[in-house]
């Protein structure tokens, strides 16, 4: 369930407003009162708070996990958007189908009661006239309790609309609801939107701290140690925040975005290589290789499905049962890969890398020459890729093959990264190089996508009607892979002409 509320602060002498009619044909219920009684988990340095991340048991209710908020719409840009996992069990110890969501997050720390909080809750319901749940608003008096003993108080409200909401703004926001309640409930003196969740109000500064893992500020000056450090921060921190969403929400998005991150992770190991520790590199690069890999099995079929449907719409409607038969194929695959990909991601090895990757984030193994202004020697590294890019480009033959293509793709994605890491200390230009590489890597991509896409249509164990639309599909992809062929040259040229006047010594 997807949770989408505002909170607001409110003090002593507030009272709840009457509600009814905030929208047109909205209804308010009578006020309920509930006593509430919750216990946070987290480990002891609160990785989870820090992260944005809550796991709670309550009485009564069982145990809830809510992931990082996702940006939000609405009031003063304070609507918290987050994924709301519920799970039953007692309170002693959190449920193993939770603690697999957050393993990447914990791994080899333990979960203990951090914050213990009573809440005396009046809550108002608003429907409209059919019955519909449009709303809840809460008002919750909370104690943080510190054994018997109340260590501090305060009181919010919250305003909470259902994931399936039928008001909706035009860009499937819930703002047409929340605006005018958040406007009725401040002109009754409650305080400004304040996004702060409650556990991290009781659990106080450490629970405001940075993640555990987070890039810092890069300066032109700063030596290259740092600048290793922050790119390595930036990519460890992408897959640990990526996991608990490839782990439970089915988005590709959240697979695709882990993998990125792998793949910027071993390509900044190759290009900074000679101000790392070899020994150090090796195995890490070896670990990376294989996460990717598992990724990667699942994050090509997904794309390939996605691409295979678009292209299912430009057929003839009476082809389109057939294909769409056709793609159930390419659908148990993607089922079966993904089982494979969380057996890999519950697995000890993958903690393992994760708790290295971690450690490189923060203290990566560098040698002496790295402590040297990154100005003077990181844009010299990220040279290497770029020569090879150049290199296999002009070794070309006058048509080339589709592997060659691809692996002209892989060496720009490289390029790429590397402009990328040393921009912070090599300019603008290394950044808009970055940007003139990732459009080749694009329309190479757009042709590899095409050439795998008729390499499975073609393998599809299929006759009849199905085998008819998978012929059908070729066709189409056997055009797009031809107009990426012919675009890729220009866009390889504009590439070229920058680097000729680029950071590059």
């Amino acid at each position: 369930m997807l949770e989408r509320e505002v909170k607001l602060g409110a003090g002593p002498a507030f009272h709840l407003p009457d509600l009814g009619g905030v929208v047109d044909g909205a209804v308010a219920g009578a006020p309920e009162v509930l006593r509430l009684e919750t216990v946070y988990h987290d480990t002891p340095d609160l990785r989870l708070a820090r992260w944005g991340v809550s796991l709670r048991h309550r009485a009564g209710e069982g145990w809830t996990l809510k992931l990082a908020p996702q940006p939000g719409a609405g009031v003063a840009s304070a609507v918290l958007e987050r994924s709301e996992l519920t799970y039953a069990g007692g309170p002693k110890k959190p449920p193993d189908a939770a603690l697999a969501v957050v393993r990447a997050l914990v791994r080899r720390s333990s979960l203990v009661p951090v914050a213990r909080l009573s809440t005396i809750r009046r809550r108002v319901r608003l429907t409209d006239p059919s019955g519909h749940r449009l709303a809840e608003v809460v008002d919750d008096e909370v104690s943080v309790r510190d054994g018997r003993r109340v260590a501090t108080r305060f009181r919010e409200i919250e305003v909470e609309v259902p994931e399936a909401h039928p008001a909706q703004d035009a860009n499937g926001r819930p703002g047409s609801v929340l605006d005018p309640l958040v406007s009725r409930l401040r002109s009754a003196g409650a305080g400004a939107p304040d996004p702060t969740p409650k556990h991290i109000r009781a659990l106080g500064p450490r629970a405001l701290e940075p993640p555990e893992v987070a890039p810092g500020k890069v300066l032109a000056d700063s030596p290259a140690r740092e600048v290793i450090k922050n790119v390595l921060a930036d990519s460890v921190a992408a897959l640990l925040r990526h996991d608990p969403l490839v782990r439970t929400s089915g988005d590709p998005e959240a697979i695709h975005q882990a993998r990125v991150a792998t793949r910027k992770l071993r390509s900044h190991l190759r290009t900074f290589a000679p101000l790392l520790d070899p020994e150090w590199i090796d195995p890490l690069r070896t670990e990376l290789g294989w996460l990717g890999l598992a990724l990667g099995a699942v994050r090509d079929r997904e794309v390939l499905l996605e691409r295979l449907r678009e292209r299912a719409k430009g057929l003839p409607e009476h082809d389109h049962r057939a294909a769409a038969s056709l793609l159930a194929i390419l659908e148990k695959e993607i089922s079966d890969l993904r089982k494979k990909l969380m057996a890999d991601l519950d697995s000890e090895r993958y903690v393992e890398l994760l708790e290295r990757l971690v450690g490189a984030a923060l203290n990566p193994a560098t040698l002496p020459d790295a402590d040297l202004a990154g100005v003077g020697t990181l844009p010299l590294l990220a040279t290497g890729p770029w020569k090879r890019l150049r290199s296999a480009i002009r070794q070309l033959p006058d048509h080339a093959t589709d592997p060659e293509l691809h692996r002209i793709r892989i060496l720009a994605k490289r390029a790429r990264y590397a402009a990328e890491a040393v921009a912070p200390v090599a300019g603008a230009a290394a950044a808009a190089f970055a940007k003139a590489a990732a459009r080749l890597q694009t329309v190479l991509g757009e042709h590899q996508d095409s050439v795998t896409a008729q390499a499975w249509l073609r393998g599809a164990k299929v006759s009849g009607r199905r085998a008819f639309a998978a012929g059908e599909l070729i066709a189409m992809e056997h055009v797009a892979a031809a107009d990426a062929r012919a675009k890729w040259p220009k866009v390889w040229n504009n590439l070229n002409r920058k680097s000729l006047r680029s950071w590059m010594p």
